[in-house]
């Protein structure tokens, strides 16, 4: 490759990645101000996270944020993995359309699903008079796009397993449920435990569908950010927009440890 090419592309690379990661510096930054107003940089401190610490609203978000993000990981990691198993267990009439069915949930615009989850609630309300707005609706709709991604990636480790392992423990007398246990669960659990922080990660950014699906005392951080920009933003919010961010980098980071493990894992049973 060209010097010439070779610094385009380098040069383009870094643009890119300051679009990219320019406007959350920024916000970091400014959770560091002493400015109260504006972005004039007037000196460092941690302040605005002590004046964070005491607001009850974001206290309460993060609550309702974290109550959301865990109940409904653990739901949709169980059913997303038995989904996998089931899959993997080889091919059946309608398996083409489930798999369908999977992608088209990951790929479909998240205002589109908000709008058909609250046209249902709407109709179950009135019809069962049950559903009303509120954490158990924000559940059950974070439940909903959760599932297929935890199934992707579970399915995705139970491709790269060797099935000698479990028609070994069969012949040694063993039964479907201490095959699954003791052998197929130890093997796919980096994918489960992967599946589950990327359904963590995708509740904890969510906004369209939680504010679809929302109702009085269910307010989620992204909703809270949203509903404090339009009266002004603060620094206390930037402080909040900056934990926010560290976490959801944590958890993605984790996620892609676990995936190079998963990754390293499934080697030795693909040769």
């Amino acid at each position: 490759m060209k010097r010439g090419t070779r610094l385009s592309l380098l040069l383009t690379s870094v643009l890119l990645y300051l679009f990219l990661y320019a406007p959350i510096a920024v916000v970091v930054l400014q959770s560091f101000n002493t400015a109260k107003h504006g972005v004039e940089w007037r000196g460092f401190t941690t302040g605005w996270y002590r004046v964070l610490a005491q607001n009850e609203l974001a206290l309460h978000a993060t609550g309702v944020t974290l109550a959301l993000a865990a109940i409904s990981t653990a739901v949709s990691t169980v059913l997303g993995t038995l989904l996998a198993l089931g899959l993997a267990r080889g091919p059946f009439r309608g398996i083409r359309l489930v798999g369908l069915s999977l992608q088209t949930v990951v790929v479909v615009p998240d205002i589109v699903m908000a709008i058909g989850l609250l046209m249902f609630y709407g109709v179950v309300r009135q019809s069962l008079g049950f559903f009303d707005p509120g954490l158990l609706t924000m559940t059950l709709a974070h439940v909903t796009f959760q599932i297929p991604f935890v199934t992707l990636v579970v399915r995705a480790r139970l491709a790269g397993l060797d099935p000698s392992f479990s028609e070994a423990a069969r012949d040694l007398g063993a039964s479907g449920w201490q095959t699954f246990r003791h052998v197929t669960l130890p093997l796919v659990w980096p994918g489960i435990l992967a599946g589950a922080l990327l359904a963590f990660t995708l509740s904890l950014d969510d906004f369209v569908v939680s504010f679809f699906t929302t109702g009085p005392g269910a307010t989620t951080l992204p909703i809270f950010i949203y509903s404090s920009v339009k009266r002004g933003l603060t620094p206390d919010i930037n402080a909040l927009s900056t934990l926010l961010v560290a976490v959801s980098v944590m958890a993605t980071v984790a996620v892609m440890l676990l995936g190079a493990k998963n990754t390293k894992l499934q080697a030795p049973s693909s040769r």
